[in-house]
């Protein structure tokens, strides 16, 4: 058994974070400043999306999304359930109506005709979600969202360094990624909204600083501006300097951080060959490049003969740290007694939402590491 505990996931910081963070200490400018415009800009260069605003957490930049393209009661919005709660509380609290989608068993991801079937006169929005690193199929749900009129936010958490069909995700329409600390790249806590529709991004940057004006941060006078008015009511969602600077340090090594992931991943794929009570996600049919968030597995209850839950464990008793992404939002206490949510409603994502658990993965691990999560898992099953 491993000495030491192997984390679920770890942040790699170098020199050159703490270095780009000292440097904004030092500046005296700590708070949105040039530094979250120099991110913005290589996010853009990075993603090739249009225009990017910088945001102090992926969920904050879900709700100023919602609040610009007006969503509020009476209008639904089509989910999978199988994502992390923050994107239906935001549904509810604005007022509109969570409509929860199946996912493929395999790839954990909506599919288009389970999108298409949920659409009704009220449906004003569609949050696909790439999952783990792998990217949703999502030129068929364009199709549908333009046929009907519906808006489109790619919830993109997962998918820094994901392409699809040969483009990155943030490309076309909306976009939010996030950059939190188990993120591919992290900025502490942070995110980020992209768009190819500058109105959409003017809102954002609007409703993310109180509503003004202006931006937190004007370009041009190098501050803000001093007779900056409200305009609307808004938040306080802008980012520090502090995180940008290491935003742009982690940002340069991106394709490292997922080179190595991938590499990872690989080799658990070839590790865990042959153990049949533990099963890896699948990969989508389409052209996609997988940017590898995650190393998920389902633990195969019957053939095991032990829970999920008790797999994780057993798992931590041998050193092995493990994470759940995630437990099926529909599910959840809240949605089944004031939502009419109820068991049996989604059938692949409830098979997973029992199942699902989260291998460590992350750039500093080594194979021997690997090595070591592998070994547990035969002990944990063979003790079984």
């Amino acid at each position: 058994m491993r000495k030491d505990f192997l984390q679920f996931s770890r942040p790699s910081i170098s020199e050159a974070d703490i270095a780009a963070v000292n440097e904004v200490l030092r500046s005296g400018w700590i708070t949105t400043g040039p530094k979250n415009a120099a991110f913005e800009k290589d996010f853009c260069k990075y993603t090739g999306c249009s225009g990017a605003v910088a945001i102090c957490s992926a969920t904050a930049g879900m709700h100023v999304v919602l609040k610009a393209l007006g969503i509020g009661p009476g209008d639904e919005v089509i989910t999978p359930s199988m994502t992390w709660v923050s994107t239906v509380n935001l549904i509810v609290l604005a007022g509109a109506k969570p409509v929860f989608v199946d996912v493929d068993r395999n790839t954990l991801m909506a599919t288009p005709d389970a999108v298409r079937a949920a659409v009704t006169s009220k449906t004003k929005l569609i949050i696909p979600v790439h999952f783990a690193g792998a990217p949703a199929d999502m030129d068929p749900i364009f199709e549908i969202a333009k046929k009907n009129n519906i808006a489109v936010i790619e919830d993109a958490a997962h998918a820094l360094g994901t392409f699809y069909k040969g483009r990155h995700i943030g490309q076309q329409g909306i976009s939010i990624f996030s950059f939190h600390p188990i993120k591919n790249i992290t900025t502490g806590e942070g995110g980020m909204v992209c768009s190819d529709n500058p109105a959409i991004l003017d809102h954002v940057r609007r409703l993310k600083f109180h509503g003004l004006g202006v931006d937190a941060f004007d370009r041009k006078m190098q501050g803000r501006a001093p007779n900056a008015e409200v305009l609307e009511p808004g938040y306080k969602y802008n980012m520090t300097d502090i995180s940008a600077a290491m935003g742009i340090t982690q940002l340069a090594r991106v394709d490292e951080f997922n080179r190595k992931r991938t590499e990872l991943a690989m080799q658990y794929r070839e590790k865990l060959t042959g153990i049949s009570e533990v099963i890896p996600l699948g990969d989508p049919s389409y052209p996609m490049k997988h940017s590898w968030h995650l190393f998920i597995v389902r633990v195969d209850s019957d053939k095991a003969g032990i829970s999920r839950d008790d797999f994780m464990a057993r798992l931590k008793e041998k050193n092995i740290g493990t994470g759940l992404h995630f437990r099926a939002a529909h599910l959840h206490k809240y949605y089944l007694e004031k939502m009419g949510t109820r068991r049996g409603m989604l059938p692949n994502t409830e098979w997973n939402s029992d199942r699902i658990c989260s291998l460590p993965l992350f750039p500093d691990m080594t194979f021997e590491d690997i090595d070591d999560v592998v070994q547990a898992i035969k002990e944990v099953l063979k003790k079984n």
